[in-house]
């Protein structure tokens, strides 16, 4: 294993974007902070805007096989939920607070557009969301012409009651699939997906629980999603060895999936809490190998 800390750490050769010249801004510092050349594994704690546009920049064909973004929901307001039978308020940090619905759809069309760019022609993009943010995402993919190939409902069968008794118990998630253009001759590994459902064809309703204990064992994330979902969309999507990125990496859940499923991750995230929680996972993930 080959871990270098956040203050000097350089990408090594075998980095797929190893020479990407990355600077600091107000922002973000822009830098590498792990790598695993033997897993194909970086993290970076980069703005995801001024990260997508190196990419681009250098690579303007497209660089990645499969993006995975679990952007912002934009639902702390000050709302109530209940988490371990307690009622706590919805703030998940300044991050998560909205501006209003333009500039919150003005946001998700800069990282949209840069991502459809960042993909190979062929390349897929999975996004999660609830009802708060899933709508505009959905219309910036249609703005900037990728191909919706289905939406998924992520069903949780375990979901927090809702204690304001004014509504239904939240009890699912939205996941859009698309292409990055209607020309995109997309990945679907169709077999795989019907092994998986017992030799049926798969629906799009798909149930996993919430993450387990074990997948908090260093710490927890607010929006943090199961293993087993992320894999489920890396292995309908990729083959062994293509490269994912995560442009809003949390707890980097999804590293762990690609380092299950052998495929390579490329991982950006700003909070440094969550850089830490992601280090931790990933090595822990990598020693278990």
């Amino acid at each position: 294993m080959k871990y270098r800390s956040m203050t000097d750490c350089r990408c090594s050769q075998a980095d797929p974007l190893s020479l990407m010249i990355m600077e600091s801004s107000e922002y973000s510092l822009n830098q590498c902070v792990f790598s695993n050349d033997e897993f194909g594994i970086w993290l970076y704690q980069a703005n995801c805007l001024e990260f997508l546009d190196r990419v681009v920049s250098k690579y303007p064909e497209g660089k990645f096989d499969m993006i995975f973004a679990d952007p912002p929901y934009f639902l702390s307001n000050g709302g109530i939920t209940c988490h371990a039978g307690k009622m706590v308020q919805v703030d998940k940090g300044k991050w998560d607070k909205s501006r209003g619905p333009e500039i919150n759809h003005e946001f998700n069309m800069a990282w949209l557009s840069r991502c459809q760019k960042a993909l190979k022609p062929d390349g897929t993009i999975w996004v999660s969301g609830t009802q708060h943010i899933i709508h505009s995402v959905g219309y910036a993919m249609q703005q900037t012409g990728m191909k919706i190939l289905n939406d998924i409902t992520w069903q949780k069968p375990n979901p927090p009651p809702n204690l304001s008794c004014r509504y239904f118990t939240h009890a699912t998630e939205t996941i859009i699939w698309a292409a990055k253009n209607e020309k995109s001759k997309h990945c679907f590994n169709y077999a795989k997906m019907r092994e998986l459902n017992h030799g049926k064809q798969m629906k799009s309703v798909w149930s996993f629980k919430a993450p387990s204990k074990e997948e908090k064992e260093f710490g927890k994330h607010p929006t943090q999603k199961p293993v087993a979902l992320i894999e489920r969309m890396i292995m309908a999507s990729t083959n062994e060895g293509d490269l994912v990125l995560d442009p809003f990496s949390g707890s980097s859940t999804t590293g762990i999936a690609a380092v299950n499923l052998h495929r390579k991750f490329v991982g950006t995230e700003l909070e440094p809490e969550f850089i830490d929680l992601s280090l931790e996972r990933l090595m822990c993930s990598i020693s278990n190998r």
